[in-house]
């Protein structure tokens, strides 16, 4: 078979070319980082699944999140941590794509449970009267489906136009993973319905969930403030609102740019590509447990009872809409 005719079925990763043999320097903080948000993930699972009072809509979409998150940092970690460690370990064509799948498909989830949490908490503060009308196990149903309908109908079409294209070039795939466009760009001949592909991920996911994102948490900012006295609870609204939306931030603005920065023609070195890759995947699972887990008061009082401790959280606090209660 002749090289223009010939595809190439086995890739090798080289997402950090500048550190070249230096680059095992990385695998101590990769590992260590994603070890604790394992950890915190995991406790946080437990601790929802544990405490029949955490059964609620809300406290399991956060189960829901960090199990993304723990699949996620699996998908990805693992290999990473083996190509810092050893030189020229390929990955099938087969094992790329289903890396890629597993990637994008667990970070769309992410993304339309984010969403549906921010709305969660619109309808919890500023329409609380309609709450269990509107949020309930039919809801929860329904997001399920369309999530797994939504997620992995667009991610399944995004990884088989992949997986059609000819890789006659070079089998070098400049990322520490298999990226969607880190992939296609090694691909000889028309890659147009690829790229297209990539930018309709972006506008089905973060066109249609960030505007929803925006607007609960406007409307929760806005009520929190008219309801709270000035001072502390305000600080605590504004506080916790701009943390969740800066966490968001990261994962979305990260996430799209490596996905149009092909598109964009955007000449971004490897070593940032990758760097932007493993943070567009690690922050959302350290930075979540944390954000939902220990910020929260009722979590914090659950695991308080699992290890047989009194609930110290005074309701000092009812009636108000602030982050003490789990309004935001």
């Amino acid at each position: 078979m002749s090289a223009e005719n010939s595809s190439h079925s086995t890739f090798v990763f080289c997402g950090f070319p500048a550190l070249d043999e230096r680059r095992w320097v990385l695998a101590p903080p990769l590992a260590t980082t994603s070890v604790l948000a394992l950890l915190g993930n995991v406790l946080l699972v437990y601790v929802i699944a544990s405490v029949e009072r955490l059964h609620s809509p809300m406290y399991l979409l956060i189960c829901a999140l960090c199990l993304v998150d723990l699949l996620a940092v699996a998908a990805i970690i693992p290999s990473t941590l083996v190509g810092l460690l050893v030189d020229g370990t390929r990955v099938s064509l087969a094992g790329c794509l289903a890396q890629m799948f597993a990637t994008h498909f667990l970070s769309s989830v992410e993304s339309t449970l984010l969403m549906a949490m921010a709305l969660d908490r619109y309808v919890a503060v500023c329409r609380p009267l309609r709450y269990k009308q509107l949020v309930g196990r039919r809801a929860l149903v329904t997001l399920t489906l369309f999530t797994l309908a939504r997620s992995g109908a667009v991610m399944a079409t995004l990884v088989g136009l992949a997986g059609s294209l000819r890789f006659c070039a070079s089998d070098v795939i400049r990322h520490c993973y298999c990226d969607h466009m880190a992939l296609v760009s090694l691909a000889c001949g028309d890659t147009g319905r690829s790229a297209a592909a990539g930018v309709a991920v972006i506008v089905c996911f973060v066109g249609v969930d960030i505007p929803l994102i925006i607007f609960s948490y406007s409307k929760i900012l806005v009520a929190a403030v008219r309801a709270a006295a000035p001072g502390d609870e305000r600080r605590k609204a504004f506080h916790t609102c701009g943390t969740h939306l800066m966490v968001m931030t990261v994962f979305y603005l990260v996430g799209s740019i490596t996905f149009l920065s092909h598109n964009l023609g955007l000449a971004i070195p490897t070593d940032a590509n990758s760097a932007m890759g493993l943070l567009y995947i690690l922050t959302p699972a350290a930075a979540n447990p944390v954000i939902y887990g220990v910020r929260t008061a009722e979590i914090r009082n659950g695991v308080c009872s699992l290890l047989g401790f009194r609930d110290t959280t005074k309701a000092k606090t009812k009636g108000k809409v602030s982050p003490a209660n789990g309004a935001l």
